[in-house]
């Protein structure tokens, strides 16, 4: 029970492709079927209600295809930008906390604010 060249020699596919033309296959149904539905809804209703219909499929349709090219990999996943800004806005308290901190103090009518060594006076 060995393996004979030929069986050796073919060409192994990676998980990857191998779920990109599953994945392609089924996809294809179901987009096929998704257009059949907007052409049967464009017989069967009314002028008034086709244009949600429409709206519903294209989004559908949309939706499918990005679904499809991220389960196979076809489209590269993104950095969150707003990670990045979160990062950047830490970094930069971080910096500040390295500075002299301020204080306030309210005692009846006046307000003393101190930062380092500038103290200010004022009334309330």
């Amino acid at each position: 029970m060995g393996l004979d060249s030929s069986q050796v020699d073919e060409k192994q596919e990676s998980a990857k492709e191998v779920a990109g033309k599953t994945i392609g296959k089924q996809g294809l149904f179901y987009i096929t079927l998704i257009v059949c539905v907007g052409v049967g809804a464009s017989i069967v209703l009314e002028e008034s209600k086709m244009a949600a219909v429409m709206g519903l499929l294209g989004a559908s349709l949309t939706a499918l295809i990005s679904m499809m090219n991220g389960i196979a990999g076809a489209t590269p996943k993104q950095d969150k930008p707003e990670f990045e800004v979160m990062k950047q806005l830490i970094e930069r308290l971080d910096r500040m906390a390295d500075r002299d901190p301020m204080s306030v103090s309210v005692e009846s009518d006046k307000v003393v604010v101190k930062k380092g060594d500038s103290e200010v006076h004022t009334a309330r």
